[in-house]
């Protein structure tokens, strides 16, 4: 138990006679909530995730690796996972968002399927990437951004003429498994049989558009400043219903000011080097690493490049913490 001596707070003292009773209670799948008020009600947010950073220079050769040990047809989806090392019991990067690096060769793909989380990806690097979305055929270069929303059937692969193809996954599947509400369901094809998707009176609550080129997305963030937004444009709202995704521009020599939030942010460096401080912890980062924010937790971003911008992709979790009242920010 957790004593605090203030008022208001539960601050109980042991007794041989309470040791018993709490005997009595626990043999009945029973407890005192003064014995665990202070720490399932703290102060502020107490994660148990912690800042972490994959170098890509780090994780490449393993991932690399993947396709000469595994098949992607065996594997169903051959993915290099991101896992904080204080969220392993969820498999997740940061939070209750789940992140992984997925690989494949030309002429590769996966078996169609759908599920109940929501899904986005962010391409690293080929030629010759694709998905299908609900019957819709998108092509894929580097730095494109995808979604795949919930309950959406997709496969995805590489064309037997493109390059080995990389890119980041990114999905709330924790969120999912924690609330008991997950689904999965293989697609009665192998693959689907591609068809023009109609956005006809459109009323789903995630974005028509599955497809966002880099090209037009890093040109209306240079010309809009230091932040584009992934955004719904029949809404003007997040991608997605639990998922919001953003690029960030640090200009040669800019640095964002310290600021903390509840809520998760994957960061994916898409362009440049720089550094953040996370948690007082000093991350130098260069193109195709990642790393994550957890909720509450201080950082900054720096360019001190006198050379080139930075540019940062990244996705959270903000949709679901707003949607709920629970979105809280600070700025320094």
């Amino acid at each position: 138990m957790k004593r605090e001596n203030v008022v208001g707070r539960a601050n109980v003292e042991d007794t041989a006679e309470l040791e018993a009773y709490y005997g009595e209670l626990e043999s009945r799948e029973l407890g005192a909530l003064w014995n665990v008020a202070n720490e399932i009600e703290p102060w502020y947010p107490q994660p148990k995730s912690v800042p972490m950073h994959w170098r890509w220079r780090d994780i490449e050769p393993l991932v690399r690796k993947a396709p000469e040990l595994v098949s992607a047809e065996k594997a169903a989806r051959r993915v290099i996972m991101l896992v904080n090392s204080g969220r392993k019991e969820w498999s997740a990067a940061a939070g209750l968002l789940y992140s992984g690096v997925q690989i494949m060769n030309p002429g590769e793909y996966t078996s169609a399927h759908r599920h109940q989380a929501s899904a986005l990806r962010f391409v690293m690097e080929g030629k010759g990437a694709y998905t299908v979305v609900d019957g819709e055929r998108l092509e894929l270069s580097a730095r494109d951004f995808v979604l795949t929303p919930n309950g959406t059937w997709h496969d995805h692969g590489v064309a037997e003429d493109g390059t080995q193809c990389i890119w980041q996954d990114g999905l709330d599947i924790p969120l999912m498994n924690s609330l008991d509400a997950n689904f999965y369901e293989v697609h009665p094809q192998t693959v689907q049989t591609p068809t023009p998707l109609s956005r006809e009176n459109w009323n789903k609550p995630y974005s028509p558009v599955f497809l966002y080129k880099w090209d037009e997305c890093y040109a209306a963030l240079k010309k809009d400043g230091a932040r584009y937004e992934y955004r719904n444009p029949r809404t003007g709202g997040p991608v997605m219903p639990t998922m919001g995704a953003q690029l960030d521009l640090l200009h040669p020599g800019n640095q964002t000011k310290p600021r903390r939030h509840t809520g998760n942010i994957i960061y994916q460096v898409a362009a440049g080097r720089g550094y953040s401080e996370v948690g007082g912890q000093r991350f130098d980062w260069e193109e195709k690493d990642i790393f994550c924010v957890p909720s509450w937790t201080p950082y900054q971003h720096v360019n001190a490049s006198g050379a080139e911008d930075a540019c940062l992709f990244s996705f959270n979790d903000f949709p679901t913490l707003n949607a709920l009242g629970l979105f809280k920010v600070t700025e320094q």
